[in-house]
């Protein structure tokens, strides 16, 4: 192995020790914002993750927060329904990185108009991805974030979420792929938990956690 590479596996090691490990460390006073398990509730039935509080932050501001330009994409599914999204690829924060995603309020009126708008149409699995006018990816940019989708870059073991959440509410497996899901509604909070695979944490407004849910119950068991 060459010393390139010797370097780039010590660090890839080392950032999952310190992830793993910030995990594990209790919090303390004055300690530094973005983490993941940094929830705060405003007021009933909102979340604010990131500095970013679900429902009135707009895609703009979470932009400037996590220091990246996003990428932003309509979808339509076979069924028809359309929805509006914005990629982080590459998001550091408090010395982790991660790839996020932010789902964005729009009125379906408007997201029509931008579906047949749009620039590019590709498939992606069963949906279309449309790519928006420069205007229509303004307009986007200024509308609230409806729900953060938050993967980071190392694999966690379920006690280290234990550890920071406690236990969840409820589990759930999905009947297709086998991951299993632990449930915060308190919190807004799914995390998905795959064997092998990286972890995913989505956080909704508590108010609006039956959208988390609702998949679920439609394709899931519980446990």
């Amino acid at each position: 192995m060459t010393m390139e590479r010797k370097l780039y596996w010590a660090v890839g090691l080392l950032s999952a020790l310190i992830f793993a490990g910030s995990f594990f460390i209790p919090g303390q006073p004055g300690e530094q914002s973005g983490l993941p398990w940094q929830i705060e509730h405003p007021a009933p039935g909102e979340t604010r993750i990131f500095d970013l509080t679900l429902g009135s932050s707009t895609a703009g501001e979470a932009e400037q927060r996590f220091h990246e330009e996003g990428k932003p994409s309509l979808f339509k599914s076979p069924a028809g329904q359309l929805v509006a999204e914005m990629f982080f690829a590459q998001v550091e924060m408090a010395g982790l990185k991660s790839r996020i995603v932010i789902s964005i309020a729009a009125p379906a009126a408007e997201l029509q108009a931008m579906y047949e708008r749009g620039l590019r149409i590709s498939a992606t699995g069963g949906d279309k991805k449309i790519t928006p006018t420069p205007e229509d990816a303004a307009r986007l940019r200024a509308l609230p974030i409806s729900s953060l989708t938050y993967m980071p870059s190392v694999r966690i073991e379920e006690e280290i979420f234990a550890k920071r959440f406690g236990q969840p509410e409820r589990r759930f497996k999905e009947k297709t792929s086998g991951a299993i899901h632990w449930l915060y509604p308190q919190h807004g909070l799914d995390i998905t938990l795959g064997g092998a695979e990286k972890p995913v944490l989505q956080y909704a407004p508590p108010k609006d956690f039956i959208k988390l849910l609702q998949p679920l119950l439609d394709n899931g068991e519980a446990l």
